[in-house]
């Protein structure tokens, strides 16, 4: 249950929401909410329809030309997913472009233009396309060959391909869509590298992430793994906020950090995969009827995709709340690092009024689908340690 946080009041800053603003932000989590929801409905019944219904019968179709025969072609694998996964985009383009763009700017929360919103969505789905196929044709290498228990050597694979990624994300993916450059900023850096002494993260890894070619959110994040490993500090933030609330932000992701959150969300990840994976290894042998998932057809390539869609959004509630918990531990640490109880208070309500978030969401709602604590519960924390 989230603590109730008046808004604005005698002792309120400037940039707390005011009554008009919080109602807007209401509607605005309410129409989010409900595109979310909508956006999960469409990738289950798209999946589902392909897994049990059209998913076989285009497998069998593709069968008919000759480069695609045999029992465990892999270049039919690659068809039947370029097949499913085309589809499924064109399907989700009406909801995607309603909720990533027209929304966005009805609350006047996107800088895009339409055509770098298309040229962002077509990236994306280029990069999923990619990464899908190879993790795909991949996962069925694993099922065909190495046995009865290729659901440990998938875990295996899925440790290995998740440190990739994490290596990678901010050198290489991230700024495909964002500018991403060293913080230049001589008052910041050294506030910077006073907060980061003795938590063993380098000065040099903060970075200026132009987040205002597309959106008015302010946000930070911690990225990557090893050398690679860096905050990012949004443009938005940099501009917008004060040094000292800056400052309380920056050592939240410190927070994130200190705390090893990265490295620990690995850790889950590779033991969700090694129930995802076991489960699969169930669902295809009852699906196929067969004693071993190592005699898998190619057919079964749309059940994998919707088995694990469905497995990783029941798990979900789990890990928002494991997410949470985390956010709460960057929060404390954010306060006692700084002392700054009231700035982080007012660089809160700032983040609530500029990113328009329903600070008191419904409890329901957050459990289920939230990553980070509502903000009326952040406020609160923060009037616990001034007092």
């Amino acid at each position: 249950m989230t603590s109730h946080i008046d808004v604005p009041d005698s002792t309120d800053p400037a940039d707390a929401q005011t009554p008009a603003q919080r109602e807007e932000a209401r509607r605005y989590g309410r129409i989010h909410l409900a595109l979310t929801l909508a956006d999960m409905a469409v990738d289950v019944i798209y999946l589902g329809l392909m897994a049990f219904v059209f998913g076989p019968r285009i497998d069998a179709w593709l069968a008919g030309f000759a480069p695609l025969a045999g029992e465990k072609s892999t270049l039919r694998l690659l068809a039947l997913f370029g097949v499913v996964i085309g589809l499924h985009i064109l399907v989700s383009l009406p909801l995607s472009f309603y909720s990533g763009y027209v929304v966005e700017h009805q609350f006047g929360l996107s800088n895009q233009s339409i055509r770098r919103w298309l040229r962002n969505w077509s990236l994306g789905n280029v990069l999923a396309v990619l990464l899908g196929a190879v993790l795909n044709v991949g996962l069925f290498w694993i099922i065909w060959h190495t046995g009865t228990y290729w659901w440990l050597i998938a875990a295996a694979a899925f440790f290995v391909v998740s440190v990739a990624l994490g290596q990678l994300a901010p050198v290489v993916i991230v700024p495909l869509f964002y500018k991403v450059e060293p913080l230049d900023n001589a008052e910041l850096l050294e506030r910077m590298k006073r907060l980061a002494a003795g938590t063993g993260l380098t000065i040099e890894g903060v970075y200026r992430l132009g987040l205002s070619a597309d959106t008015s959110k302010a946000n930070a994040m911690l990225a990557g793994l090893g050398r690679t490993r860096r905050v990012l500090m949004g443009d938005t933030l940099l501009e917008r906020f004060s040094p000292d609330e800056i400052e309380v932000i920056f050592a939240h992701e410190i927070g994130h950090h200190v705390h090893r959150h990265i490295p620990k969300m690995i850790a889950t990840g590779v033991v969700t995969s090694l129930a995802g994976f076991w489960l699969l290894d169930q669902v295809i042998t009852w699906w196929a009827n067969i004693p071993s998932a190592a005699d898998a057809p190619t057919s079964a390539l749309p059940l994998v995709m919707f088995t694990l869609t469905a497995f990783m959004l029941i798990l979900a509630p789990l890990q928002n709340a494991i997410s949470r918990h985390y956010e709460r531990q960057c929060d404390r640490y954010a306060l006692v690092r700084t002392g700054k109880p009231a700035v982080y208070r007012t660089a809160f309500y700032k983040l609530a009024r500029l990113n328009k978030a329903d600070m008191e969401p419904n409890p329901m709602e957050v459990i289920l689908l939230h990553s980070h604590p509502p903000i009326a519960e952040r406020l609160a924390m923060a009037g616990d340690a001034s007092s």
